[in-house]
């Protein structure tokens, strides 16, 4: 195969680039970080839908006290109304003992309903401290979440931008390279995904480490300077 020493050295810088882009693009998509935020926001959603659930307990609660509330608030009135009937009585004692036994079934209900609204708010003093764990615990994973995608655009951004400048350099190094020659190269560096180019070692390829039967062995030094590999069909320099 036609290659000149630019392009022999072209296609080594290529594998080369192309490697520590490779080992970097791995490196920033195994970053720690990237776990860390994904769990957090697990987290938080989980916490979340217990919130929704909480929040939907103190409105039910709460009203059960506006119930309590509003039923107090109309005994109350119709308690005042008794006792005003009673003070005008004056002397109607029947009147007086009927207006009296209401009185006392509105004192006792009055003081059901208070032993009901204690309960209730102790029900909501409970949610109340729900709230304030989940309002806390929320609070944590966000630092926690936000700290780890600080370090992520930090460390990722530095990868990113290494990755970008070797990207560049590639770049300048395929116009080094013959036309067709870059396209074999890509085609195999493409299936390969390591390591493409390699350097006939005795009678072995320097990339697979197969040995290359006599025959074949004669057939690809009759290739040089640049041959393919008969089993990994990767690129040979012969020297």
């Amino acid at each position: 195969m036609e290659a000149t020493r630019e392009d022999i050295e072209g296609l080594f810088e290529l594998q080369r680039i192309d490697l520590e882009i490779k080992r970097l693009t791995k490196e920033l998509d195994e970053l720690p970080q990237r776990a860390i935020i994904v769990a957090a926001r697990e987290k938080k959603a989980d916490i979340e839908a217990k919130g929704e659930k909480v929040a939907e307990l103190k409105r039910a609660t709460t009203k059960k006290v506006t119930r309590i509330d509003d039923e107090d608030a109309s005994l109350a009135k119709k308690e005042a109304g008794v006792q005003a009937a009673i003070d005008a009585a004056h002397g109607d004692f029947r009147n007086v003992e009927a207006r009296t036994k209401e009185l006392s079934s509105i004192v006792r209900r009055r003081a059901t309903i208070a032993e009901d609204r204690a309960a209730v708010q102790a029900e909501l003093d409970k949610i109340g401290a729900m709230e304030a764990q989940i309002a806390l615990a929320l609070e944590e994973i966000a630092a926690k979440e936000q700290q780890a995608i600080d370090s992520f655009q930090k460390q990722g951004g530095d990868l990113k931008l290494a990755i970008t400048k070797l990207e560049a350099a590639r770049g300048q190094v395929e116009t080094k390279v013959d036309a067709d020659l870059l396209r074999t190269y890509d085609r195999i560096a493409a299936r390969s995904g390591g390591v493409s180019v390699g350097v006939l070692d005795g009678n072995r390829c320097g990339a697979c480490r197969v040995p290359i039967d006599g025959g074949r062995l004669i057939d690809l030094r009759g290739q040089a300077p640049l041959g393919i590999c008969p089993s990994c069909k990767r690129l040979l320099v012969i020297a």
